[in-house]
């Protein structure tokens, strides 16, 4: 994602806020944590004070902001978002157009996916959705 795009969905992105993360080239807002071991595609982004720890991966147009946390082995692509306070760990996967916000959690092997929205305190693990 070129720096004019990301401005359009942030517009009030600047090159001083934000920086390209070397394993995959996405957008990393300074405010948020990313591992180096972490891996985020160059069309996915990572705002707020979210955190990637981990081998985690971040996709396709995958969005992750607020103060989500991803970590582990856990994946978020496709066109996927996590946001507020949701974590994401162990294997578990959100793709597609899933959505998965407020004090969600998604772990072990699980599996969110499709318009699937899991929210406010859900747990699903080991299950998909």
């Amino acid at each position: 994602m070129k720096f004019e795009d990301l401005k359009t969905a942030f517009p009030d992105a600047t090159l001083e806020t934000w920086h390209v993360h070397p394993n995959g080239g996405g957008w990393v807002e300074n405010t948020a944590s990313v591992a180096e071991t972490a891996y985020v595609g160059s069309e996915a982004v990572v705002s707020g004070s979210a955190s990637v720890s981990g081998y985690s991966s971040i996709c396709g147009k995958a969005q992750v902001s607020g103060n989500a946390r991803i970590s582990e082995l856990a994946c978020v692509y496709q066109e996927s978002r996590v946001f507020g306070t949701a974590r994401v760990f162990g294997t578990a996967q959100v793709y597609g157009n899933a959505m998965v916000y407020g004090k969600a959690m998604v772990f072990g092997d699980a599996m969110v996916y499709g318009k699937a929205m899991v929210f406010g305190g859900a747990s699903p693990g080991r299950s998909g959705l």
